[in-house]
Parts: C-alpha cells; sequence; structure tokens
C-alpha cells in the first residue's frame, strides 16, 4: 500500500516540477503535439474510408437486404473506430517517446540535476538512441499485447468480465505505460529492457500507482498532450527511487555500498587515507630433525648421520 501511494506521489510531484519550471513544460510538449497531429489526422482519414473498408471487408454482405447490410457494415464500422481509438490510446506514449526521444531525454536530465546529480548516459549517436527505443517499445507493447488477449478473452465470463477484469486491465495498462515513461532514465542507466521489467515486476504497487492514474487520464482528450511532461519528469523521480545506487550515492552498485561501509577489503573508513598493505610473514626456518637413535647394537648404534 505504501508503494502505491508512493507511486501516485511521484506522478503529482513530476507534474509540480513542470508547472515550476513552465519552458521545459512548454519544450515537452513539442513531441506530444506532434503525435497528437499525426494520430488525429489517422483517425480522421479511418472516420473517412471506413464505410469503403466495412464494404471491402464483407463482400459476401453485397447482395443482403435491407436492413442487414447496413446493420452488419454499421458495426464493423463502429468496431473499427473503437479499435483505432484503443489502439491510439495504447500507442500514443510510445510513439510520441519515439518522436521526442532527445526533447525528453533533455528534460529528465533536467530533472535529475535539479535533485543533485545526473548519471552520465551512455555514449551514443542519436540515431542508436531512437533505434534502442523503438525496439524496446515494440517489445513491450507485444507483451502487453498478450495481456490484452488474455484479458479481452476473461471479459466474457459472467459478472467478472464486467467488474474484476477491467480493474485489472487497468492495472495492467498502468504498469506497462510505467514501463514505457520510465523508459528514458532507465535508458540513461545503460539499464535494458529485460532489466527494467524486472525490477518494477519487484516493486508493482509503485509501478501501478504511477501509471494507472495516467491511464485514466489519458482517456481525455488532449489531456495526454498537456500531462506528458510531467510524467515523463515523474517517471525520472521514480527510477531514482527504484535504483538509488545509480544516484551518486556509491561506485557501481554493490561494491559503492560495500566501500561505503567499509567492508571491501583493503577499503579504508570515511576520512582515513588508504591503508597499508600488511606485511606478509616471512616463512619459519625449517630445520633437520636428528634421527631418533637406534635401540639395537651395531657399529651404526648411536652414530649420527652423514653430514651431521
Amino acid at each position: 500500500m505504501r508503494d502505491l501511494v508512493a507511486g501516485m506521489r511521484y506522478l503529482g510531484e513530476g507534474q509540480r516540477w513542470v508547472a515550476r519550471h513552465g519552458r521545459w513544460w512548454g519544450f515537452g510538449l513539442i513531441p506530444a503535439l506532434i503525435a497528437l497531429v499525426l494520430y488525429a489526422g489517422v483517425l480522421t482519414a479511418l472516420a473517412i474510408w471506413s464505410g469503403d473498408l466495412a464494404a471491402w471487408a464483407t463482400p459476401f454482405a453485397d447482395d443482403w437486404g435491407s436492413p442487414w447490410q447496413q446493420l452488419l457494415r454499421g458495426v464493423f464500422v463502429a468496431l473499427l473506430l473503437a479499435g483505432g481509438l484503443t489502439l491510439s490510446v495504447l500507442t500514443f506514449t510510445a510513439v510520441t517517446l519515439l518522436i521526442g526521444d532527445p526533447f525528453y531525454e533533455s528534460l529528465s536530465e533536467q530533472v535529475e540535476e535539479s535533485q543533485g546529480y545526473c548519471p552520465p548516459g551512455p555514449d551514443r549517436p542519436v540515431w542508436r538512441e531512437i533505434a534502442l527505443a523503438l525496439r524496446d517499445s515494440v517489445h513491450v507493447l507485444l507483451r502487453a499485447a498478450g495481456f490484452g488477449v488474455l484479458l479481452f478473452v476473461l471479459g466474457f465470463v459472467p459478472f467478472l468480465g464486467q467488474t474484476v477484469v477491467p480493474a485489472i486491465g487497468f492495472c495492467v495498462s498502468g504498469f506497462f505505460l510505467t514501463v514505457e515513461l520510465t523508459a528514458v532514465a532507465m535508458q540513461r542507466r545503460n539499464v535494458p529492457v529485460r532489466a527494467r521489467l524486472r525490477h518494477l515486476r519487484g516493486r508493482k504497487a509503485l509501478a501501478v500507482g504511477f501509471g494507472t492514474p495516467l491511464v485514466l487520464l489519458f482517456l481525455i482528450p488532449f489531456l495526454a498532450v498537456v500531462l506528458m511532461p510531467g510524467a515523463v519528469a515523474g517517471a525520472t523521480l521514480l527510477v531514482r527511487d527504484l535504483l538509488p545506487d545509480s544516484n551518486g550515492d556509491g561506485e557501481g552498485g554493490d561494491r559503492g555500498a560495500d566501500e561505503a561501509a567499509g567492508r571491501v577489503e583493503g577499503a579504508a573508513p570515511a576520512g582515513v587515507g588508504p591503508l597499508p598493505a600488511s606485511p606478509v610473514p616471512p616463512p619459519a626456518p625449517h630445520f633437520p630433525q636428528p634421527p631418533r637413535p637406534q635401540s639395537g647394537p651395531g657399529p651404526s648404534a648411536g652414530r649420527p648421520p652423514a653430514g651431521w
């Protein structure tokens, strides 16, 4: 429950950060506006040509009489538009992040610098960063689509399909939306997408608390554009909580923590210079032991061996 509330708090902190830095809020709006224009054009074209698409997809209904032909193709058009709208909601964030990778990278760096430390990112060209972002987005969307198919099937279960399944669906969408939004700060830390998913699965409530309110807010037209800069800022703050070892507190994960605690071999406590190396004691001298005297008579009895 604490992580759930913490996720909501990071969402609010991100929106407050961009509200205090209006220039960066306007800077972060540019990719979302570009994506909005693209999606508006695609959805408008889909609405205009939906009748022709319905006629093309249902040639078997050409000979049907009225009103069955109009009813079938009307249902097809409604499903087509609903599917296009749903797909646009699910992919808007990924496409916006893909378009605005340089914009949101700069915004995220500014957020981290305002918190005291920004880890240096990997030295890769912009085209390489965009290619990695596209690959990671496809990976996440395929996983989300798998859950979507499962939830769609479960939606036909009486009662549960109309109550529990939609709630689970919003939580699943919120989790994967958080995965997408944290990609900017995670890529700066050179965390691959599989490790990113593993970290967020370890704190599901934190990811769900951050992403689920955004999923619900993004259903309101144009609100996604306004909230995107703050969502990226909040996701950056969330990553700083999720991966504290990369915030300048240590040097390289567990080793940095061990050195801070003085547990690494040869490490000196804070404020003390390097400890001198412990001298290795020389090996003890070895002296040959005299043989025990023989008890019987003989010419060698009581005589020390040669070389004694």
